[in-house]
């Protein structure tokens, strides 16, 4: 029986690197990695040997016959992405390997006799870490890892959401790492206010920045500032406990709740708000954020798109695991055609196809939502114009098929993407939110690297970062090498000794 990746797949390709018999696509050297949504066994060359089970770092990969619940419709998925691809070669008995295997590339060439290296990395989260794992695995290298926060984890403590724990326990992996007798960890130090980027340069070969994208995207709306509108990355913050949230972040007196936004974030607030408060009783999430959710009025979040449903940011498992609740109603705001329309032409697994089941209805966004149970409300072909109120939001202003329509509602959530902010020392292009660099190398700072979101802006979830960390690290020791990298005066003043000056 073959195995089957299932939601949680992170995409670090973790599980590729152990198959025996190459049956896990697309792989990191292959055109679509990287591209979508998660990663799948061909269950016709699949040897069931549980390699792969066993590597992946989420627990997202299980037997096809253990498969239960929501999760059955995995079997379908995986198979499904080959039914056009990676043909079975013409065989009455093919052979488990029938995947064609690329001929082997090694990028680095590290020589027998290089001097050991210092080098910190600044950031936590999972780019960080990956960037730390290839330090400590692959080189001799010494290796600083620093913090401001006063707990590690970065985007896998405080991004992921409370109820995904399969997901947080790639945090497990790399916490592993934080003993490694060549590793210092300095947590609650933060760049340009305990230690400025030249003290870092100057007591390090190398400097790695994983510092991520904390900031939220503005939309630019009127009102956007008025109480009740709030960036998503402040709720997420909120509900996973982030020490810089305050616990005030809603208040979630109204209602209704609207959601701009339709991305996994924008899926992932709608869904700890409409939650039943004991379900997440068991979860990670913050006490003061579940006191507050046991106390909710809130009876319906709005989730608001601009494109149709089959354009949509978020991705088919985390759609396909909301549409298996059976404590929740989906219902889809019939005001325009082409929503409808776009449903009905949909292949069933498609993303918008998996709303099909959804109720239908042209919502009165002037009432307050129905009685009965919570539910979550798709509004698609519809972009916000202006967040309406004096001293508090009381709506938001949508475009229609006609004219303009004003949501009622006390809370809006602006969850259109995050943001890298400027590192005090370093360049900064306030464009794409990003630090400018070639290959994760910082320009004009020799010895200075990038790696995950500030390095190629807030795309790709957590596996992304591995190939990203590849890259920079690959780009770093090659400076080494080449003799590129200035020596550090590090021996002269130890950075311990320059933290505890304060």
């Amino acid at each position: 029986m073959a195995f089957a990746i299932t939601q949680t797949c992170c995409n670090d390709a973790s599980c590729v690197a152990v198959c025996p018999v190459n049956c896990i696509h697309p792989t990191p050297d292959e055109p679509d990695f990287g591209n979508t949504e998660m990663l799948y066994v061909d269950p016709r060359a699949c040897i069931d040997c549980g390699a792969c089970a066993d590597a992946c770092p989420v627990d997202a990969i299980f037997p096809v016959d253990a498969l239960t619940g929501p999760f059955t419709a995995y079997a379908g998925i995986n198979a499904g992405y080959y039914a056009d691809r990676h043909p079975v070669a013409e065989a009455a008995d093919p052979a488990p390997n029938f995947h064609a295997w690329n001929p082997r590339v090694f990028t680095r060439t590290i020589p027998s006799d290089l001097a050991p290296l210092d080098i910190a990395v600044v950031g936590t989260g999972p780019a960080g870490m990956y960037a730390v794992e290839d330090l400590l695995l692959h080189t001799n290298a010494h290796v600083t890892l620093i913090d401001r926060l006063p707990v590690a984890g970065g985007l896998i403590r405080y991004g992921v959401a409370p109820d995904h724990p399969s997901t947080k326990k790639i945090g497990e992996t790399f916490a592993r790492f934080h003993p490694h007798p060549r590793l210092r960890l300095r947590l609650g130090v933060e760049v340009g206010r305990d230690v400025t980027a030249d003290e870092l340069a100057s007591r390090h070969d190398a400097v790695i920045y994983a510092v991520g994208a904390s900031s939220a995207r503005s939309l630019g709306l009127p009102g956007e500032d008025l109480p009740g509108s709030v960036a998503a990355t402040s709720v997420v913050a909120w509900y996973n406990g982030h020490p810089d949230a305050p616990p005030d972040v809603l208040d979630l007196a109204a209602e209704r709740v609207v959601v701009i936004g339709n991305g996994n974030v924008a899926l992932d607030v709608a869904r700890i708000l409409t939650t039943d408060p004991d379900e997440l009783a068991g979860t990670s999430i913050a006490s003061e954020a579940l006191d507050r959710l046991r106390s909710s009025k809130v009876r319906e979040v709005v989730l608001l798109g601009r494109r149709g449903p089959d354009a949509a940011a978020f991705t088919r498992p985390e759609l396909l695991a909301l549409t298996e609740r059976d404590d929740l109603d989906l219902v889809v705001d019939d005001h325009d055609a082409r929503t409808a329309e776009a449903i009905d032409a949909a292949e069933p697994s498609g993303k918008a196809g998996l709303l099909r089941a959804a109720t239908r209805e042209a919502v009165d966004w002037s009432a307050a939502p129905p009685d009965g149970r919570r539910r979550i409300v798709f509004r698609f072909h519809s972009a916000p114009m202006e967040i309406v109120g004096d001293a508090q939001v009381r709506g938001l202003r949508v475009t229609g098929p006609g004219d303009d329509v004003e949501i009622a509602t006390g809370h809006v959530v602006r969850a259109v993407g995050y943001r890298g902010t400027p590192v005090p020392g370093l360049p900064f292009d306030t464009g794409s939110g990003t630090i400018p660099h070639s290959g994760g190398r910082v320009e004009g700072r020799p010895g200075t690297y990038v790696v995950g979101w500030i390095k190629r802006g807030p795309s790709g979830g957590i596996g992304a970062n591995k190939a990203c960390a590849n890259e920079t690290v690959g780009t770093l020791l090659d400076d080494v090498v080449a003799g590129r990298l200035r020596p550090a005066r590090r021996r002269a003043s130890p950075l311990a000794r320059l933290l505890r000056r304060g």
